[in-house]
C-alpha cells in the first residue's frame, strides 16, 4: 500500500548529473565562468541599449528581448545547478512548488527564444522589404505591441502546459533530470497523461512550425528583393543583419530540437541532461558575441569587456 508521504509528496528529489568526483570542481568552474559571462554581456548590452539614446531604434529595442530573455532562463537554472554539483546525491531535494516554478520558467524561456526571433524576423523584413514605410510601420507603439505579443503567446502556451500537469496526483518523487521541467513533472503521476502528451505535442509542433514557418516566409521574401534588387548597399546591409540573425536562430534550434529527440531515448540520459543545460548556455553566450559582430556599438562594448580582462592581470 503506498504510503501517505510519496502520495503527494512535496518534496522531490532530483536525479542530478552524473560527475565523476575528479570532475566536480571542472564541471563547477566550467559552468560558473560560462553564467557569469552570460550575465556581465547580457546586462551590459541591456544597459548599453538604454543609456545610449542613439540605439532607441526599434531593431535594437527588440533584441533587447533576447538579452532578458537570456538572463532569465539562465538565473532560474545555473545557480541551483551550481549549488547541487556540491552536494550529495541524497540531498539533491527540491520542493514541489519551487520545482512547478523552475518548469514553468524553463519553458517559458524556450518557447519566448523561438517568439521573439520572429518578431526580431518581422523588423528586419520590414526594414528591407518595406523600407520607406519602416518609421511608419515600426512605431513605438508596434514595438510595444510586438514586445507583449511574443511575451503574452509564450506565457499562455506554458501557463496551459503546465495547468495540465500540476492537476496530476503524483505518487513518485524522483525528477530524473538535474531541473525541473513538464516532462519530468507529469512522469511522477500514476494517472493518465494521454492529454498531456496530446498537448505537449500540438505545442511543439505549433510553435515549430509558426517558428520555421516565418523565418522560412519572411527570409524568402528577403530574398527576392535583394535578388531584384541592384542596390549593392541594400543587399550588403541585408546580408549582413539577416545572416547574423539566422545564425542565432539555426543555433537555438538545433539545441532545443537535440534536447527534444533524446527525450525519446532513455539509453541517453546523461547526454540530454547535459545537451539540456547546454540549451541554456551555449545561444545565450553566443548571442552578445554574434550581434556584436553587426552593432557597431554593441561591438565596442564587447571590445571594452575584453579588453577590461586583459588588463586585470597586469595590476
Amino acid at each position: 500500500m503506498m504510503g501517505n508521504d510519496t502520495f503527494n509528496s512535496l518534496s522531490l528529489q532530483l536525479e542530478g548529473l552524473k560527475v565523476m568526483e575528479t570532475s566536480v570542481y571542472p564541471v563547477f568552474l566550467f559552468f560558473l565562468f560560462s553564467y557569469l559571462l552570460i550575465m556581465i554581456l547580457n546586462v551590459g548590452i541591456i544597459v548599453l541599449v538604454c543609456f545610449d539614446r542613439s540605439l532607441h531604434q526599434p531593431m535594437y529595442l527588440l533584441f533587447c528581448n533576447l538579452p532578458i530573455n537570456d538572463i532569465f532562463g539562465n538565473s532560474i537554472i545555473l545557480p541551483r545547478l551550481l549549488s547541487d554539483l556540491l552536494k550529495p546525491p541524497s540531498e539533491l531535494l527540491i520542493s514541489y512548488y519551487e520545482c512547478v516554478v523552475q518548469a514553468f520558467s524553463t519553458h517559458l524561456f524556450g518557447t519566448a527564444s523561438h517568439t521573439v526571433l520572429m518578431i526580431m524576423a518581422f523588423d528586419r523584413y520590414v526594414a528591407i522589404c518595406n523600407p520607406l514605410r519602416y518609421s511608419a510601420i515600426m512605431s513605438n507603439r508596434m514595438v510595444l505591441k510586438l514586445t507583449v505579443s511574443a511575451w503574452g503567446v509564450a506565457f499562455v502556451l506554458v501557463g496551459i502546459l503546465l495547468g495540465l500537469t500540476v492537476r496530476l496526483n503524483r505518487c513518485r518523487t524522483l525528477i530524473s533530470n538535474p531541473y525541473c521541467d513538464n516532462a519530468s513533472l507529469f512522469k511522477l503521476s500514476c494517472e493518465s497523461v494521454v492529454i498531456n502528451n496530446i498537448y505537449g505535442l500540438t505545442f511543439t509542433v505549433v510553435l515549430f512550425t509558426a517558428s520555421i514557418g516565418s523565418i522560412v516566409l519572411t527570409y524568402t521574401k528577403i530574398t527576392a528583393v535583394c535578388l531584384s534588387s541592384r542596390n549593392k548597399s541594400l543587399n550588403s546591409k541585408a546580408l549582413k543583419t539577416c545572416s547574423t540573425h539566422l545564425v542565432v536562430y539555426l543555433i537555438m534550434l538545433f539545441c532545443g530540437v537535440l534536447v527534444i529527440v533524446l527525450h525519446r531515448f532513455p539509453q541517453y540520459s546523461d547526454q540530454r541532461k547535459m545537451s539540456a543545460i547546454l540549451f541554456h548556455i551555449i545561444p545565450c553566450s553566443l548571442n552578445p558575441i554574434i550581434y556584436g559582430v553587426q552593432f557597431k556599438e554593441i561591438k565596442r562594448f564587447l571590445s571594452y569587456f575584453i579588453q577590461s580582462r586583459k588588463v586585470i592581470p597586469s595590476l
